[in-house]
């Protein structure tokens, strides 16, 4: 229900800055950006969702209980980060991958922990974006002062 309200509040104000735009061809223009925008990434979201539930439904409920469950604790919150760091893609594949390991029983912890780290440290980012536009210097100067936070994340949703 919170995803609902959110979404048409996002909408109402949307609408409300598209009104607000100065010319109608920057209307028109804004228009046509959201138009590609949701052609371009409607299929990318279901084949993720659709990704999501066959992985839920594939993965042995048992073992992820066992290795990403409630019981996992520390060990779980270390697989976590380092899935998140291993994990290839953009957000459609994260997000969906978290989904599905949390139908099948993955913990809030895991998933704070996974989700943080390949938002900070995933591979094709590091290499592919980051190393190409910053450097190695820049990369191990943020990773070396960013590295604890998906542990910490994950270790506070512990508590919580």
């Amino acid at each position: 229900m919170n995803i609902i309200i959110g979404t048409v509040v996002l909408m109402a104000l949307a609408a409300w800055v598209w009104q607000r735009l100065a010319t109608p061809g920057n209307r028109e223009a804004a228009l046509a950006g959201t138009r590609r925008m949701v052609l371009m990434n409607t299929p990318r979201l279901i084949v993720a969702l659709i990704s999501a539930g066959l992985f839920a439904e594939l993965l042995p409920e048992e073992v992820v209980r066992t290795y990403l469950g409630d019981t996992s604790g520390v060990t779980g919150v270390l697989l976590g980060a380092g899935l998140g760091v291993l994990t290839p893609g953009g957000a459609f594949v994260s997000f969906a991958l978290a989904a599905g390991a949390s139908q099948a029983g993955a913990s809030t912890a895991v998933l704070v922990a996974y989700i943080t780290a390949w938002a900070l440290f995933g591979l094709t980012k590091l290499i592919a974006e980051e190393l190409a536009f910053l450097g190695a210097r820049f990369i191990a100067v943020r990773v070396a002062l960013t590295f604890p936070l998906p542990l910490i994340a994950g270790g506070v949703a512990l508590a919580v």
